[in-house]
């Protein structure tokens, strides 16, 4: 299995402006979604875009990516910070760095497991 790293990305940005406001993953994918099908790009079945970006914002808090946001940085209880590893994760899929799809490439060769803790972080070094 490979992870959508477009989606993933998204997420990852959305985070780092979450302060005051509820982080909405089901609503960045469908925001995901029409800017893709704008640009002419194949997008699919937007419910599942949807539920995928829900499980993935499981999978970057328990894989150590996200934390919930400190009351004193704004934190609500529905809104995350990005951790040091979710920067790491966001600077090697940045869209408009040096070599994202060679990244994107090495993650994807670890499938599942490329948000695995150790197994990023011995990816991300």
């Amino acid at each position: 299995m490979s992870y959508n790293w477009d989606l993933i990305e998204r997420l990852l940005l959305e985070v780092q402006d979450s302060s005051g406001k509820n982080f909405a993953p089901r609503v960045y994918a469908e925001e995901l979604a029409g800017e893709k099908a704008n640009q002419g790009e194949t997008v699919g079945n937007v419910d599942s875009l949807k539920k995928e970006a829900g499980d993935l914002e499981g999978v970057l808090l328990q894989g150590g990516f996200i934390e919930p946001r400190p009351e004193e940085l704004g934190g609500n209880g529905v809104n995350f910070i990005l951790t040091e590893r979710g920067m790491r994760l966001l600077d090697l899929l940045d869209s408009d760095g040096p070599d994202p799809q060679g990244a994107r490439s090495q993650l994807d060769a670890k499938g599942e497991a490329a948000l695995v803790p150790e197994v990023f972080d011995s990816l991300a070094a």
